[in-house]
């Protein structure tokens, strides 16, 4: 899951370097934060959470594939 989202938030932002991703696992549940630019929050975020929303259900699909749920959160 920490490369999916790493592979898909690095394509969106303009300073993919200050990405940073963690993933934590608790219960069947993986917990990613998502670290980003101040100025790339928007980009990641989207209109009304439209983009934040779609990465959000492509890493969850993910997670079910594996049988656990998952969380992602941008800090």
């Amino acid at each position: 899951m920490k490369d999916l989202t790493l592979y898909l938030i690095q394509n969106l932002t303009v300073h993919p370097e200050a990405v940073a991703v963690e993933e934590k696992e608790e219960n069947g549940i993986i917990n990613i934060t998502v670290k980003v630019a101040d100025d790339d929050k928007g980009r990641v975020i989207g209109k009304e959470g439209r983009i934040i929303k779609a990465i959000r259900a492509l890493v969850g699909a993910a997670a079910s594939k594996q049988g656990k749920r998952s969380h992602v959160q941008i800090s």
